[in-house]
């Protein structure tokens, strides 16, 4: 059988046609690696010195920075000391029970809170991070819905004015429903499209809560804003022994820092890579092994030497 010339460039159209087509390109991918710190001028240098890009600041009641009574003159201090040093400040944290039972507990967290959203827009930072708010002992729904109504009441007003968006921390110790998959249907059903609320993902607090933390990143990845990288190591000669709920209290798993635990980081990074993200990632350092807890506001070493080995390990994922 003869191949004329045609015959031979039909075949070639044809392979190529059969040929799945190719992804689209994914544009580069440029995060800002921070920390989460407690404000003082001692820790943002260090950030600097060791090559951060970003940190996210707590809220101290006993240091040097309480969002909560912090003033004009705090927060120009602040800004300044975050721009002298070419940091990005994108979230503070304050975790307050929003919707407590309790009406005096109530108030005093809503005053708190509203200030700290005000404090954020001083400082221009768009994220303020938080835990949900709960009333334990009730359903879920309505739990979603007192959230709202509160949120809705007292912060939205206070957000648009300054520019500010809540994104709640999957923390499952804390005054919170937005804990994973469960709560974030919940809530995101109840506020609807509301653009103030979203989640600022830590796969450790997924982890010890045996979910998949990948699987529900992938979930609602649209509703990510800011992301903490924090690890969390099962201990599982102990949970094999005692189970989740131990008679004797046995810490059957730990925080620990990022590649030390049980988080597939590849994984991880891969998701927040295919969406294009790049928001607040901050390190969450709460690692027993290197300095945490400690006193006072600024690091001490053994906390920097935790930060530098995490640092080392992240720059396999997050480019400098």
């Amino acid at each position: 059988m003869r191949y004329t010339r045609r015959c031979m460039l039909g075949s070639l159209a044809a392979m190529a046609a059969a040929q799945p087509p190719r992804p689209p390109r994914l544009k580069s991918w440029k995060p800002k690696l921070g920390v989460l710190a407690r404000y003082s001028e001692k820790n943002l240098e260090f950030l600097k010195q060791e090559g951060f890009a970003g940190v996210e600041l707590t809220t101290n009641p006993k240091g040097e920075l309480d969002f909560a009574t912090a003033g004009e003159e705090k927060a120009e201090k602040v800004k300044a000391s975050v721009r002298r040093l070419g940091l990005d400040l994108a979230v503070i944290q304050s975790v307050q029970n929003h919707i407590a039972p309790d009406p005096e507990m109530r108030k005093r967290a809503n005053g708190a809170f509203s200030r700290t959203i005000e404090f954020a827009g001083r400082l221009g930072a768009p994220f303020v991070s938080t835990t949900s708010g709960t009333m334990p002992g009730r359903p879920l729904e309505e739990q979603a819905a007192e959230i709202v109504r509160v949120y809705t009441e007292s912060y939205f007003p206070l957000c648009e004015k300054h520019k500010v968006r809540i994104v709640w921390e999957p923390w499952a110790g804390g005054p919170n429903i937005a804990t994973g998959p469960a709560g974030y249907e919940a809530l995101f059903k109840a506020f609807g499209d509301s653009p103030w609320v979203g989640i600022q993902y830590d796969p450790s607090h997924l982890l010890w809560q045996m979910m998949d933390p990948i699987q529900a990143m992938r979930d609602f990845i649209d509703k990510i804003h800011a992301v903490h990288l924090k690890d969390t190591e099962i201990l599982w000669p102990v949970l094999r022994r005692v189970g989740i709920n131990p008679p004797n209290n046995a810490r059957w798993w730990r925080f620990r820092l990022p590649g030390m635990g049980a988080v597939d980081w590849p994984a991880f990074f891969t998701v927040l890579m295919e969406k294009g993200y790049e928001g607040p990632m901050n390190i969450e350092h709460e690692d027993s092994f290197y300095g945490f807890p400690y006193p006072g506001d600024d690091f001490p070493e053994e906390f920097k030497a935790g930060l530098r080995v995490a640092l080392r390990y992240l720059r396999q994922f997050v480019p400098a």
